[in-house]
């Protein structure tokens, strides 16, 4: 069989959420947008729920809907986008918790859903989604007596815990949202770990559950084996792969695999990318392409049927490195030809 196996360890994920819950005095959140990074929202969000959290935060009402019927009523979920034109009927039939992001979005909310829950989200700094100050200044009011559930912002530069832009949006949120009465969060993964100032009332961590930096502490979740289809002997003068991008310098045993850029694979990891071999690092030879990739398994005494490209000797972070990208983006490329499979939950 040539299709390569992807296992999602739900036990080390709900291992790593609650390692995050641990760090903080507050309620935390889980952060499944994006078909809960890539793995599988109905079965993660579920392992989480079990595990304890009880407020979910998806990017759009269209992933809000699809979570409420995989969780039923008993969970709140919050959509970062807020109330959008058209979002009306998936809003109030799920039971959405929109975060509103301005004037518009608030009006078009208490039009068309009076008494409906909702949140706002206020921009600190990033310029990306939320209410300016201004903006927050003349709607604070009339929104605070609408009793939101949850006021909150998003960090720039969490992943950098020295960076000045996280004090700087510390300072910017707790002087607009001082005095208010409604629980507050600022916090995603990086914010847990910058310590109790940045906790507030909600944490709601994304990456770190899933296995990626910043929470250097983070139980693996994902690994990956790709099946060997084929091995040769290279001579020193012939290449591998489109390009002629890799010529041997020496006679090499090559080891084609079932794997590409269609499998989320980046090609832009190729020239500093290795899978292993059992205990052997095997370099990737010349340029990953759709379907194939070619490694050096030179070292290997007898070839395995399948190589490592994922999981204890190597996670989403050296991958990204190798890409010049962020662990983010290797889980969310993960392509649909996996054999998927699922540990504990």
């Amino acid at each position: 069989m040539a299709q390569a196996r992807l296992t999602i360890d739900l036990d080390a994920l709900c291992d790593n959420w609650q390692s995050l819950n641990a760090l903080s005095q507050t309620e935390t959140g889980a952060v499944v947008k994006a078909n809960a990074y890539g793995l599988g929202v109905d079965r993660v969000a579920p392992a989480l729920a079990k595990a304890g959290a009880r407020t979910f935060f998806v990017a759009i009402a269209e992933e809000g809907a699809k979570l409420r019927r995989i969780l039923g009523p008993d969970v709140d979920i919050c959509v970062f986008s807020g109330h959008m034109p058209g979002d009306l009927p998936l809003i109030r039939d799920a039971r959405l918790v929109p975060m509103i992001n301005s004037i518009d979005q608030m009006l078009m909310h208490v039009e068309g859903l009076p008494g409906h829950p909702f949140g706002i989200q206020l921009d600190s700094g990033m310029n990306r989604l939320g209410m300016e100050p201004a903006e927050w200044s003349a709607l604070r009011d009339i929104a605070l007596a609408q009793k939101p559930r949850l006021v909150m912002s998003h960090l720039a530069c969490a992943d950098e815990p020295d960076h000045a832009m996280n004090r700087r949006q510390l300072q910017a949120f707790v002087a607009m949202t001082e005095g208010i009465d409604a629980p507050r969060s600022l916090a995603a993964t990086g914010g847990v770990l910058l310590g109790e100032d940045y906790h507030f009332d909600m944490t709601r961590p994304g990456i770190g559950v899933y296995g990626g930096l910043p929470f250097s502490d983070a139980k693996p979740v994902v690994s990956l084996d790709i099946p060997v289809i084929q091995s040769r002997d290279v001579l020193a003068g012939e290449s591998v792969g489109y390009g002629n991008t890799w010529v041997a310098e020496r006679p090499t045993r090559v080891a084609t695999i079932a794997g590409g850029y269609a499998d989320g694979i980046l090609r832009a990891m190729g020239p500093r990318a290795s899978v292993w071999a059992g205990e052997h690092k095997c370099k990737v030879l010349g340029r990953i392409s759709m379907d194939l990739i070619g490694v050096d398994v030179s070292a290997v005494d007898r070839m395995p049927e399948t190589v490592e490209l994922l999981g204890q000797h190597q996670g989403i972070d050296a991958l990204a490195d190798w890409g010049a990208t962020i662990g983010y983006e290797i889980l969310t490329a993960l392509g649909a030809r996996y054999d998927r499979s699922y540990l504990g939950g």
